[in-house]
């Protein structure tokens, strides 16, 4: 079993003083119930599926239910919290009344429906399990220094083709056996789950959003350009793209402004937090070296990880990409709350970089051999 990143910030959580409830998010099949049954082995404490009416019963916001559920249970585990929004008002109660430790798993935020909704603003902190990262799957993976160089190349490939979700990165080495999977996630986890959670109308039109981003990554995405190809409104458009993106499907990464006249771009990019959900949906799992798109695949691959770094590490810091007039661009602006910038040029084959970025900043190219050390060291 892999040790995910999170583990011991959980451990901190389960031994320190802390009675928040601990919410840790992440798009189904990424490893939460794992960790979950895990803690549930090692603390001898039942989960609660809130997928299932009847463990929802024991979560009623009337102090006999909850006098009785705090007794007998004083660490509560609770899996799928999003299909009971409702039960923030009792996460709430035990928090403010009862000594407990609460560690509740979600595939997306916890959406306000009709009065029964509390924000739990000040009851909680959070944690993401993702998945895997590169960076989780070099530290599960026993290698040699002189192997290193055949292991990120392994790594690179694997990842850039399949993605990295926990059951298919474990699978057996066929092809055939990891697009299956991954087919299935598409079509039964992130399709369906999401359509039938947000009570979306079409389920074809779901997936032909996301087939045009995936069409277009490392390119600004324009809603009204997606809308008028596929015969929709805009504004439907951008309510399933933001859905996508709060069920971390996708990442957004907006355009930095400054002052200075020469940014010019107002539209977002977006990429995938896998890549094997986007090969998936572009019916292509042709190694990297093979496809006209492996710029735009590594891309996405590179941000997907620096996103994946800054959510598991907890890093204060925002992300972006810089165009001016002239077209010139970075790839990857981070900026953290000291107004600290560090700029990436995003390259298959190495390359040195051009500064474009206006501010003082740190330039640097992640490319195809370095990407590995040159993601840790992000801080």
């Amino acid at each position: 079993m892999f040790t995910r990143s999170i583990e011991k910030d959980i451990q901190e959580y389960l031994s320190g003083d802390s009675r928040k409830v601990l919410f840790i998010w992440g798009p189904r099949r990424s490893g939460k119930s794992t960790l979950l049954a895990k803690i549930s082995a090692e603390r001898n404490a039942r989960i609660f599926n809130f997928d299932f009416l009847s463990d929802r019963e024991g979560f009623q916001p009337r102090r006999d239910v909850l006098e009785e559920l705090a007794r007998n249970h004083p660490l509560i585990l609770i899996d799928e919290v999003q299909s009971f929004p409702e039960s923030t008002v009792p996460l709430k109660l035990l928090h403010d009344e009862y000594n407990v430790k609460i560690i509740a798993t979600g595939s997306s935020e916890l959406r306000k429906k009709g009065q029964d909704f509390d924000s739990l603003a000040g009851r909680y902190q959070e944690l993401f399990c993702l998945p895997f990262s590169v960076e989780e799957i070099s530290a599960n993976t026993p290698h040699k220094a002189y192997e290193q160089a055949d292991f990120v190349n392994r790594l690179r490939e694997e990842v850039l083709v399949f993605g990295s979700y926990p059951e298919v990165l474990t699978a057996s080495e066929g092809t055939k056996d990891k697009t299956s999977l991954l087919e299935n996630i598409v079509e039964s986890y992130i399709l369906k789950d999401i359509v039938s959670l947000y009570d979306l109308k079409n389920l074809k039109l779901a997936k032909d959003i996301l087939t045009k981003i995936a069409l277009q990554i490392g390119q600004e995405v324009s809603l009204r350009e997606i809308a008028s190809s596929l015969m929709a409104n805009v504004s439907t458009v951008s309510n399933y793209i933001e859905i996508f993106v709060r069920n971390y499907v996708l990442i957004p990464l907006p355009s930095f402004k400054t002052n200075l006249r020469r940014a010019v771009s107002e539209n977002r990019k977006l990429y995938f937090y896998d890549l094997g959900i986007r090969n998936a949906l572009v019916k292509d799992f042709r190694r990297p070296d093979l496809r006209p798109d492996k710029g735009g695949v590594f891309e996405n691959f590179i941000v997907s990880e620096l996103e994946k770094r800054r959510r598991i590490q907890r890093l204060p810091m925002s992300a972006y990409f810089y165009r001016e007039y002239g077209g010139k661009e970075v790839d990857i602006v981070l900026e953290n709350y000291d107004k600290e910038y560090q700029c990436f040029e995003i390259k298959y084959e190495s390359q040195k970089p051009t500064p474009v970025f206006p501010l003082p900043h740190a330039l640097k190219t992640i490319d195809k051999n370095n990407f590995l050390d040159e993601i840790r060291q992000v801080r």
